[in-house]
């Protein structure tokens, strides 16, 4: 399911990102790696803000919808 969809305040693992290799990138370099866990704080309107590490990431809904986890 994407990360907007997934329980809030439950830490789930990142399964797959669908996105080109430029965004992958990008995001590796953020801490949301395939297989790395990735917690849901909040979700509005598509747009989250997630919890990575130690730290909290705002993703807008473009990126969160191609980020799949369980």
């Amino acid at each position: 399911m994407p990360i907007a969809l997934a329980p809030s305040n439950t830490e789930m693992t990142v399964r797959k990102i669908s996105a080109e290799d430029k965004v992958k990138k990008h995001l590796q370099e953020l801490g949301i790696t395939v297989g790395g866990r990735i917690t849901l704080l909040s979700s509005v309107g598509g747009n989250v803000i997630v919890v990575v590490k130690e730290g909290r990431l705002c993703l807008d809904r473009t990126i969160a919808g191609r980020i799949l986890v369980s």
